[in-house]
């Protein structure tokens, strides 16, 4: 059977009734789930925790799901608020993963002593709340992205932690990707918005269409390093239906890129892709891949100062000189920031007072967000947050540099994505949200021997070979 047949209708432009389309969408994923389970990976059962979870960071909420199903729920009393009842669902899966690292026996000393500078920034977060105007709000949105490493160490410590990043990107991308072309093909009430300029935009299953690109920019940079990986396995019939998915998805990816108009997320996953590719040519020194780095970020501050490439290449993509007005909307921002040191507190800056100055120049837009991570960690944490998050970025930087000597096709991976994610916050918000994007970093970032997955193992009733240890590390060499 064809992996991609009942998705042919609609990728090119034949049109079905909705319902079909819908049972066809249903039956699709329905096959997906159960030849992925029938292959029996070598994971266990808690990684449905994190799938569970960023499915929803690359979707919509539980109270957003459900009137979808024709459940009705209260919405939030505000945007500020939020819903109980998804503040209740998001705290259930952070406990429910606490109690499977627990029973992992993961210690806590040991992710301090190897994360001091996420570990320094997640705190530094919780910190600043002591001076938000909003606390109660910044706390309960610091408790959201709590479930972030939590979710991330699962994967991490599942018994053969490549396999089961393979497993989590698939099945979600098994139903990101077809919920997404079904409703902007047959259900665009629920597809499709209208931005703030009144023109349709389309967000799929997300809730925006920069949203839907951020999924995109994931899943499309996994299915390639993924083709890398299926490519060299050895010819069989195992192999070739696995390239049939890999196909199918990318090409369903990359249409969905297109439909958002997310040029930062294009741009983002043509660079995570160039990376990778560079570094896997025989000829690159990957004891000099800071130097390249370090190069390249030269090249392009020198370009940006001397020749503006940014709103070059943004009227090239039709955004016009100031990157679809954001640059104004930096320099408003920079206006009303009331302490540049300490910030307004953690996710703070857009509530209250301050969101409505900032509306007052553009006649009643309420813009909830800068469009530029480093100004937003700027504004709501200030120069020091500002600099523990340059400062984590470094550090992540050059534990990966070390991965590429140990285990490289992980470690490109890591790089690859590491580049979108630095590349992608100049334009939108990207650091210490609730985001896919955020919770992905998690989980190239944080660092936890390999040492101590012996015991994750055990506790979770899954065991691996002596010999299958030995094959593993010999293919990354």
């Amino acid at each position: 059977m064809n992996l991609v047949e009942p998705h042919i209708a609609s990728l090119f432009g034949l049109h079905l009734p909705p319902f079909v389309a819908l049972f066809l969408t249903v039956a699709f994923m329905f096959f997906l789930f159960r030849r992925d389970i029938r292959e029996k990976p070598n994971v266990s059962g808690a990684l449905w925790l994190p799938l569970l979870w960023l499915v929803l960071t690359c979707s919509r909420s539980v109270s957003a799901w459900l009137n979808i199903f024709g459940l009705p729920m209260s919405g939030p009393a505000s945007a500020e608020e939020g819903s109980p009842l998804d503040a209740c669902f998001y705290l259930a899966l952070a406990i429910a993963g606490f109690c499977v690292l627990s029973k992992r026996q993961v210690q806590l000393s040991e992710i301090v002593r190897n994360n001091g500078w996420l570990i320094a920034f997640f705190l530094y977060c919780f910190i600043s709340i002591a001076w938000s105007d909003f606390p109660f709000i910044a706390f309960k949105r610091w408790i959201k992205i709590f479930g972030h490493p939590i979710m991330a160490l699962i994967v991490l410590t599942e018994p053969d932690f490549e396999e089961a990043l393979t497993r989590l990107m698939k099945r979600c991308a098994y139903v990101v990707v077809p919920v997404s072309i079904l409703f902007i093909k047959y259900y665009p009430e629920l597809g499709q918005s209208y931005d703030e300029w009144g023109m349709v935009t389309n967000n799929g299953v997300s809730t925006g269409k920069n949203m839907l690109g951020a999924d995109c920019l994931i899943l499309g940079f996994f299915f390639f390093w993924h083709l890398l990986q299926t490519w060299r396995t050895e010819r069989s019939a195992q192999r070739r239906n696995e390239l049939g998915l890999i196909a199918g998805f990318l090409i369903g990816t990359l249409w969905l890129l297109r439909l958002a108009h997310s040029a930062t997320s294009t741009i983002c996953l043509f660079v995570a892709i160039l990376i990778v590719v560079f570094v896997g040519i025989r000829s690159t020194n990957k004891n000099f891949i800071g130097t390249y780095m370090f190069a390249a970020l030269v090249l392009v501050a020198a370009a940006e100062l001397a020749f503006g490439i940014s709103g070059r290449l943004s009227e090239n993509l039709g955004r016009g000189s100031e990157m679809s007005g954001r640059t104004v909307l930096w320099a408003h921002c920079l206006e009303v920031q009331p302490s540049p040191i300490f910030g307004t507190g953690f996710a703070s800056f857009w509530l209250g007072e301050r969101r409505e100055r900032i509306a007052e120049f553009y006649h009643g837009w309420h813009p909830g967000g800068a469009h530029n991570g480093y100004l937003d960690i700027y504004l709501n944490l200030g120069l020091i947050g500002l600099s523990i998050l340059i400062g984590l970025l470094i550090t992540t930087f050059w534990k990966i540099r070390l991965e590429l000597f140990r285990n490289f096709e992980w470690g490109r991976y890591q790089l690859g994505f590491l580049a979108a994610v630095v590349l992608r916050a100049w334009t939108e918000e990207t650091f210490g949200t609730y985001g896919p994007l955020w919770f992905v970093f998690y989980i190239i970032a944080l660092d936890y021997p390999r040492t101590h997955l012996t015991t994750a193992q055990s506790s979770v009733g899954v065991s691996r070979s002596e010999e299958s240890r030995e094959f593993a590390y010999a293919s990354v060499q």
